[in-house]
């Protein structure tokens, strides 16, 4: 575990020295792992968004601010219910995702550099399995 600890230390150092040569607002993972939840769809409630980030409510509210102050996202309320709260991404959020979505790519072709796909395959299966054992 202290390998796949190292692994995904050393990813994030990569990520934020490119984000940081990109210009981009430094952020936490969450952070990131939230504004690609939303790029997936067009927009997510408050509660959806912790479900699928796998925090409570109050958490995402204070994730989810620093990215609405950033101008990633935006927070409207839904019009039959004042306590409904939709988040989705603003035109800075997109053009956030579609830098990050280059710098992963790049990160991947690192990673996998050398190795064939069946090799890649293999990885994968074998990190869903201890993904899946230890949730």
């Amino acid at each position: 575990m202290s390998l796949v600890s190292h692994i995904h230390s050393l990813s994030q150092d990569f990520l934020q020295r490119k984000m940081s040569a990109a210009g981009l607002p430094e952020l936490a993972s969450s952070h990131g792992y939230i504004l690609f939840c939303l790029s997936q769809t067009e927009r997510l409630t408050l509660g959806e968004l912790a479900k699928r980030i796998n925090r409570d409510k109050s958490t995402t509210t204070v994730l989810v601010r620093k990215l609405e102050q950033a101008g990633l996202v935006t927070l409207q309320k839904d019009g039959r219910d004042s306590r409904k709260k939709f988040i989705s991404l603003t035109e800075k959020g997109c053009e956030y995702n579609a830098v990050t979505t280059r710098l992963s790519e790049e990160l991947l072709a690192t990673s996998y550099a050398g190795f064939s796909e069946a090799e890649k395959a293999e990885l994968l299966r074998l990190l869903e399995k201890l993904y899946g054992n230890i949730q």
